[in-house]
Order: structure tokens, then C-alpha cells, then sequence
């Protein structure tokens, strides 16, 4: 395959970015995205060129890391899919294709597709973390769980906090990473006990971080690789509302730490 790439390169974060062409001969079809991009950055290291910086990890998809804008999608094209996942078989032979990196004001560029994601670091650990008693381990089935709450708590755990739902929000909105992070712990019974504190604190942090509000556009859910549903976004300003209206109180109760 021939392609011809146009990706953003910027220095630093004070620096002026622009978009640089690069053109690609012999691109195997089965190849991922970032094994193509591994086949740029040899071959601009080959012409004494310095290679284009981007994040990667695992590379199976469950990282999160490998966060780009292809084509003007987050994560290119391909629906429910990591960039680590896309191949370039997606394509066509002689494509033209666009990387940039993830825009957001809460998602600084270090260097070119590279962007400072730890705003939502602060968001999960604003979450702060779940009592558990430390007596003898309770009997697993003396909690009983309904399968659809236990099965909707996993669909909002599987968010990877890969930022796409940021990226592709026009208003720059991280309600949709909120929401999933709230929602798995709170719809779980080892979860209520700091449930409204949660967020309370989660949504606040988030506000403070400097991203967008949610207009209901949900280009969110259409460009999160993990299909994570804004119902959820739903279900956390119902629970924000009620830790709104309700007093206070100490929800802790014996199990308060000292």
C-alpha cells in the first residue's frame, strides 16, 4: 500500500504546531496504525529526521494509551476500536490520512500526538477508595448482586480512560469518563458506603480540571472504543442530585475512620 500521511508536529508545548507530509511505500495491509507509524518513524530516523512522538502501551487495546485523532475521529474510523486495534487494511491503497493529537484545554500537547491526560488521574483519585470492614471474609453469595446491575457496573468498568469521549465532545466534556467511573463502584453494594461522597467529590474535580459541560451531543458514546453508553452520564447526575438534597450526615456511620 501507498500512503500519504499528514501529521501535526509541534516541538514543545509552547511552540507553534503545524501539519507535516509524509509519504509511505510498501505498507503491509495486516499492519496496525502504530506498526505503520513505527515504519514512519524509521524511515524519518533514516533521513536524520526526528521520528513523530506518540503514546502506546500495550497495544491490545485495554491500555488507553495510544490516544490519536485520525481522519478527524478519535481513534480513526473504525467504531469501538483502540488505534492499537485499527489496521490499516481499514484503509484504502493510495489513502490520504490525517493524525493529530487529542484537543482539549484540559489535555495539554507535550510533542506532537502526545497530550498531558493526568487531569483524569486527578478526576479517579478525587474518587478516593471503598470501606471494607477487616474482619473474616464475608460468604460471596451473602451478597447477592442482580446479573443486570453486575453486567452494567462492568460495561461502565471497562472504560480505559483512553480521553476519546473528550476529544470528540465539541464542548470538550469529560462527563462521559465521570459517569463510568462514578457509576461502576456505585451501582455495586461494596460501593454505597461512599457513594454520594464520590460524586460529589468526583464531579467537582472535574469541574476544577477545566473540562467542558455536557450539551447532550453524545459524540461521546459514538467514539469511545469501549461502547460505554451516556446513560450513565444519566444515572451520575441522578446521584449527584440526590447527594445534593440529602443532609450532610455522617454515611460512614460505624465505619468511619478514626
Amino acid at each position: 500500500m501507498k500512503i500519504k500521511l499528514h501529521v501535526w508536529r509541534q516541538l514543545n508545548p509552547e511552540s507553534k504546531g503545524a501539519m507535516e507530509t509524509y509519504s509511505l511505500d510498501g505498507v503491509n495491509p495486516d499492519m496496525s496504525f502504530l506498526e505503520m507509524m513505527d515504519m514512519l518513524n524509521e524511515q524519518l530516523i533514516e533521513e536524520g529526521k526526528e521520528g513523530v512522538a506518540f503514546d502506546h502501551d500495550c497495544r491490545e487495546g485495554v491500555c488507553g494509551a495510544c490516544s490519536m485523532v485520525i481522519n478527524g475521529e478519535a481513534h480513526g474510523p473504525k467504531r469501538e476500536t483502540t488505534t492499537c486495534q485499527l489496521y490499516m487494511r481499514h484503509f484504502s491503497d493510495g489513502a490520504e490520512i490525517y493524525v493529530e493529537p487529542f484537543r482539549s484545554g484540559a489535555f495539554p500537547i507535550i510533542r506532537d500526538l502526545m497530550v498531558d491526560r493526568s487531569a483524569f488521574d486527578r478526576i479517579i483519585q478525587s474518587g478516593g477508595f471503598i470501606s471494607n470492614h477487616s474482619g473474616p471474609k464475608p460468604e460471596p453469595n451473602s451478597i447477592p448482586i442482580d446479573p443486570g446491575v453486575a453486567e452494567t457496573a462492568l460495561d461502565a468498568a471497562s472504560c480505559i480512560g483512553c480521553g476519546a469521549c473528550v476529544a470528540a465532545c465539541p464542548n470538550g466534556s469529560a462527563m462521559l469518563f465521570t459517569a463510568a467511573k462514578v457509576s461502576h463502584l456505585g451501582m455495586l453494594p461494596q460501593g454505597q458506603t461512599e457513594r454520594y461522597d464520590r460524586v460529589q467529590d468526583m464531579t467537582t474535580q472535574m469541574e476544577e480540571e477545566g473540562f467542558g459541560s455536557c450539551r447532550n451531543y453524545a459524540e461521546c458514546e459514538a467514539q469511545c472504543p469501549k461502547g460505554i453508553s451516556i446513560a450513565f452520564i444519566g444515572r451520575m447526575n441522578s446521584d449527584f442530585l440526590k447527594a445534593s438534597l440529602v443532609e450532610p450526615v455522617d454515611r460512614r456511620g460505624k465505619m468511619k475512620a478514626q
